[in-house]
């Protein structure tokens, strides 16, 4: 949600979606299979796939911004209605049962490569996650500084002119959608792996609208703010789920709120900007930003001009008198 809203412009409720269906596809391909780590990995090539030709429906149709968000929502919707009809005998794929509301437990789950018998601890888990994490954060800035990345980044700035310099924007957009489908189907795939469970609740309205205000107190525009915002309001959400006094959801809607009028440009982007005033400021002498220093020297160039000018002026009419 970071890469395509923050930098790319694309406010998409259907983050959760993708996350469910790599979720369930690792799920439906682990049971069939046996094999974990394949499966994860073709459960995000297959998330990858749909949400391109998603995207491709949505932006060579030439939907609005608004439009667009509305669709990602009912197409979440969508999919959380059906799985919750698919409790009978008949929806079955292999010997994968969907299970309807009650989901699907008990598949096999990532295992150490040298042994099948071996299953990921806690610990060793939570490394993976860790990895998976900074390997897509170092993906996406490779993503952002190259030629794509900056097209992205102008794409939001002004869409038309992008597309007046001769880009293809919508195939543009395409590519960040699938790119983003298939980050949330890597996550699916681990979190199935971490629950044991998936059920159709990973489809649910709550599930993208957390995303969205992850990315919104974390940071708007920057890769490290909904990290941030995650691990925040998540370990927020588990502390208060402890106390029976208020209701959470009213607390954390209270906590939002002020997080956002404290934090306008959300906690990463706060303490980036007061990073980049310090930085510009002339009392940090060498420490100043390449664009700082060349503005500083272009005003102090100008100043030298205008005074050399006046002399000369001055010189002129002394001798002229």
């Amino acid at each position: 949600m970071g890469l395509i809203w923050g930098f790319g412009g694309i406010l998409c409720f259907g983050q959760g979606a993708f996350f469910g269906i790599g979720a369930y596809s690792y799920v439906v391909l682990v049971i069939n299979s046996g094999l974990p780590w394949i499966s994860l990995t073709v459960a995000v090539g297959f998330t990858v796939v749909v949400t391109a030709c998603f995207g491709a429906a949505m932006f060579y149709g030439r939907l609005g911004d608004v439009y667009l968000a509305v669709v990602t929502l009912v197409f979440t919707l969508i999919l959380n209605r059906f799985l919750n009809s698919t409790a009978g005998p008949e929806y079955q794929i292999g010997s994968a049962r969907i299970g309807g509301f009650n989901g699907i437990p008990g598949f096999p789950t990532l295992h150490f490569p040298w042994s099948d018998a071996s299953y990921l601890s806690d610990s060793a888990f939570y490394v993976l996650s860790g990895a998976a994490l900074l390997v897509s954060w170092m993906f996406c800035r490779w993503i952002l500084k190259s030629h794509f990345g900056r097209v992205l980044v102008a794409i939001r700035e002004n869409e038309q002119r992008v597309e007046f310099a001769g880009y293809d924007v919508r195939l543009h957009k395409t590519v960040a959608f699938s790119i983003s489908g298939g980050l949330a189907a890597l996550a699916g795939g681990l979190y199935a792996n971490w629950a044991g469970i998936v059920t159709p609740a990973l489809f649910g309205l709550t599930q993208s609208a957390e995303i969205i205000i992850w990315t919104v107190v974390g940071g708007l525009g920057t890769l490290l703010g909904p990290m941030i915002g995650s691990a925040v309001l998540t370990a927020l959400k588990l502390g208060l789920g402890h106390q029976n006094l208020v209701d959470n959801f009213f607390v954390v809607g209270v906590l939002l709120v002020t997080a956002v009028l404290v934090f306008p440009r959300g906690i990463a982007g706060a303490f980036a900007g007061s990073r980049l005033s310090s930085l510009r400021s002339e009392s940090k002498g060498r420490w100043q930003t390449r664009s700082a220093r060349r503005r500083h020297k272009t005003d102090s160039g100008e100043k030298q001009k205008n005074a050399n000018f006046w002399c000369r002026e001055k010189q002129y009419y002394r001798l002229k008198d």
